[in-house]
């Protein structure tokens, strides 16, 4: 099959969405599949775009396969309401001008979201190149922002939920992550028939158990020490006020370092947060590639996975828990809902309530004097998701959904109202 990408977001950038797609499109490749991808130029999350993309409209390459056409795109970091919006309809626009017509022919269009107005521009490239149409839906939007508070319009919110319910009526499939999307989605009205799960999952060959990275302990300062790790998006949506104030509840013990790697809107309150505390035992880094993620998590002798104690978030299933599992790490996860039932099961993590910060905090010190309970539960969540999550199952799961609408001659949109 020729399949076709549309998404506002790709490696190199970090990020769990980047590593699920392009995790899925390298294992499309290996099953024999073209696969070319329309993105933007890599900003995500500084809105700093390299010096090799400045001063050009579009580019064309290669890598692991996979062709990539990246697009101009109005720059921001990860913060800002507007400043955002503007930038995710820029690329919904130059996605459109600078690559509808030099990708050539396409059997599927499959547009993933975050951002929302890719959609858009994956309903045009559908259109023109008679193609059906795949919606990947990773984050229900605009519920998440609504139920942040980041959006209080009415006339907005009714407007945006129109419009996602219109896109869901033109999509020929709906792929979302977890059973409870499926359910939300059936609830308002999308044919159950319609919509698919593929949960996020992880590339096995590369998220292996193995010793600690000396440089890494440098970098987050905890030679000697157990390293207790957030890696992620410092956002709204995590919660990690709770793990800063976790830190000051544990700052007597002298054996335990906190790691925050990434970057988002909240990483700057972070870091006052943990300065007006006086603490000394929390360490900041900035995101990392994507190919270093294995090494944070062998360091750590602890990762931890929080989300903020809100109804929608008890749909979610972060992605980074199952990258954790696969390193033989244990997961401290303080959140509720779908992710908590699987790490229940998984025998590798401990879950705690969401934005509790003293329960997070009696959760570590536990694990942190359980040297054998740690190895114990690392072993446990590797086989676990070895057995139910990995990606090349995932990605084989994925492509049926694909074959069955190209064989089905749904070109003209199955779905289209």
């Amino acid at each position: 099959m020729d399949i076709l990408l549309i998404c506002h977001y790709f490696a190199p950038e970090p990020g769990a969405p980047q590593a699920r797609l392009l995790e899925m499109t390298r294992a499309w490749v290996n099953r024999g599949h073209s696969v070319k991808v329309v993105s933007c130029f890599p900003n995500h999350p500084t809105g700093v775009i390299p010096p090799e993309y400045r001063g050009r409209l579009w580019t064309r390459g290669t890598a692991d396969g996979i062709e990539v056409f990246r697009n101009w795109v109005y720059a921001t970091p990860n913060e800002g309401v507007v400043r955002k919006t503007l930038g995710h309809l820029s690329f919904m626009v130059t996605s459109v001008l600078f690559s509808l017509f030099r990708t050539g022919r396409a059997d599927v269009v499959v547009v993933s979201s975050p951002t929302f107005f890719s959609m858009f521009s994956a309903i045009v490239f559908s259109l023109f190149k008679r193609a059906p149409l795949v919606v990947e839906i990773r984050d229900l939007w605009p519920a998440a922002i609504i139920e942040l508070g980041v959006l209080t319009n009415r006339l907005v919110i009714g407007l945006l939920e129109a419009l996602e319910l219109w896109v869901y009526r033109v999509a020929d499939r709906v792929v979302v992550v977890t059973e409870s999307f499926k359910e939300n989605l059936v609830s308002r009205g999308v044919p159950e028939s319609k919509v698919a799960v593929i949960t996020n999952g992880v590339e096995l060959d590369s998220y292996t158990p193995g010793p600690k990275s000396p440089a890494v302990e440098q970098e987050l300062e905890c030679q000697g020490k157990l390293l207790v790790l957030y890696i992620g998006a410092h956002g709204v949506s995590q919660g990690l006020e709770t793990v800063v104030r976790a830190a000051h509840l544990l700052r007597g013990r002298g054996d335990l370092v906190f790691g925050f790697t990434g970057e988002g809107a909240a990483k700057a309150s972070l870091r006052r947060l943990a300065a007006g505390l006086g603490l000394d035992n929390v360490r900041f880094l900035p995101a990392q590639p994507k190919e270093r993620m294995p090494d944070f998590y062998r360091t750590a002798g602890i990762c931890l996975v929080p989300l903020r104690n809100l109804p929608l978030f008890r749909t979610f299933i972060p992605s980074k828990m199952f990258e954790i599992m696969a390193c033989g790490r244990p997961v401290v996860a303080a959140l509720e809902g779908e992710a908590a039932r699987i790490l229940e099961r998984s025998g590798g993590a401990v879950v705690v309530p969401p934005e509790n910060s003293e329960r997070l905090a009696a959760a570590i010190e536990r694990l942190a004097g359980d040297l054998e309970g740690r190895d114990r539960m690392g072993h446990s969540g590797r086989e676990f998701v070895a057995a139910n999550y990995s990606r090349d199952r995932l990605a084989a799961d994925y492509e049926e959904i694909l074959r069955a609408l190209v064989q089905g001659g749904s070109a003209q949109g199955g779905g289209r109202a």
